[in-house]
């Protein structure tokens, strides 16, 4: 069937860039994307990253208004789909309206997960993955002399950091036996445990919260140790949860995210899924995998675009992911899932280094700190299928800029 219209489900990064690249790559067909945040589509990433200087800096904006009309793309902002009828091919909005489509994007993105914790008031806890939640965080600031953050991972570091800056104190609690468990070696986990440490956080490992209760404005926040922290607001950082729930009443296959197949198609094939959302097969981990990187939803984005233009190829493009932690940078090319060796190139002590995490004797991953150059050359390493000696890795004299293949001439 012909394609002369697409609509799009979510107005983050995979959504928008899907849009775009439709254009860019001949598509001429009609382009409707719908959003559930009232919004101009904005970068999420600085919002832990940067928040505090600015939640309304002008750099938010992934496109600016130009881009959506001169590209003709229609966008319905704050209006949310509640349901898509595959047998008609429409989805319908919240006030009624059904929308019609010939390829339909699922693009909605994922959700902070609330652990199960005694005596929490959800609506009361703060988090950082919209705008509105950083606003929200941004206008407590000076109101806070503690923190508590829940979830070691990349936000909850990131925001652990920034708080740290304005003096303001924070206890970061951890079910796991380290920081950033989910994706660094062990050695990287390390040095941002003592970096964290050397910046006043105190870093809670295997603790969980237990219970909640209210004390006037404040929180009273009971331990897996027993312990009670008394805090002025508690973060929730604890992961996050895929948005499937429309897919899954619409009959799709389900399974930790949208199931897609190389192509990013779902199980029906007039409905793609791609970023956060999508559960999908992956050369550089160890079967299927959903991924949460700005890399994979502007990645995927194209990947369908290319496919509804009638340029097909597969989703094989390799995973990158940053973190800006105080003034620590935090740089991963490649995947860690089934790492069970790690070579270090470089020193610690100079909190510049990278280290190179292997699968037996293959190179899977690079993880640099405060090392641009490392990151950039891993980068083209990995996607060219060339692999690094542990020799060649642990040695800093070994040239691995020379390991990368020239353009043929």
């Amino acid at each position: 069937m012909s394609i002369s219209r697409v609509v799009i489900i979510g107005s983050g990064q995979a959504g928008v860039e899907c849009a775009v690249a439709l254009r860019h790559d001949g598509f001429s067909g009609s382009i409707v994307m719908i959003g559930d945040e009232p919004d101009l589509p904005y970068q999420r990433p600085p919002l832990s990253k940067e928040f505090l200087k600015s939640v309304e800096d002008s750099s938010l904006p992934l496109k600016g208004e130009a881009v959506y009309t001169q590209s003709e793309i229609e966008r319905r902002l704050g209006e949310t789909v509640v349901s898509i009828d595959r047998a008609a091919n429409e989805v319908e909005l919240s006030n009624g309206e059904r929308v019609p489509y010939d390829h339909l994007v699922i693009a909605t993105g994922a959700r902070n997960r609330f652990p199960p914790i005694e005596g929490l008031d959800t609506s009361k806890v703060l988090e950082l993955r919209t705008l509105a939640h950083a606003r929200t965080l941004t206008g407590r600031l000076d109101g806070l002399k503690h923190v508590t953050i829940i979830g070691g991972g990349f936000i909850g570091l990131e925001v652990a950091a920034l708080l740290r800056q304005r003096d303001i104190a924070v206890d970061v609690l951890e079910f796991a036996d380290r920081l950033m468990g989910r994706v660094l070696s062990p050695m990287m986990s390390a040095q941002f445990l003592r970096l964290h440490e050397e910046m006043g956080t105190r870093i809670r490992l295997q603790t969980v919260a237990k219970s909640v209760a209210e004390k006037g404005d404040r929180f009273a926040v009971t331990l897996s140790n027993d312990d009670t922290l008394e805090t002025d607001a508690i973060v929730m950082a604890a992961g996050v949860v895929p948005n499937v729930e429309l897919a899954a009443e619409a009959g799709l296959e389900i399974d930790n995210g949208i199931v897609v197949d190389e192509m990013l198609l779902t199980s029906d094939p007039s409905i793609s899924a791609i970023g956060d959302v999508a559960n999908h097969p992956n050369v550089w981990a160890t079967g299927r995998i959903r991924l949460e990187s700005v890399q994979n939803a502007v990645d995927q984005g194209k990947c369908v675009a290319a496919r509804l233009a009638g340029k097909s190829y597969p989703y094989r493009d390799l995973p990158w992911f940053w973190s800006h932690q105080g003034k620590q940078k935090l740089q991963i090319a490649g995947l860690t899932v089934g790492m069970d060796d790690a070579v270090m190139r470089g020193d610690p002590a100079d909190n510049k280094f990278s280290v190179f995490v292997y699968r037996g004797d293959q190179l899977i991953a690079v993880e640099s700190l405060n090392a641009p150059a490392d990151h950039m050359v891993a980068r083209r390493l990995l996607a060219a299928g060339i692999n690094v000696t542990k020799e060649q890795a642990a040695d800093p004299a070994a040239d691995l800029k020379s390991m990368i293949p020239r353009p043929a001439a």
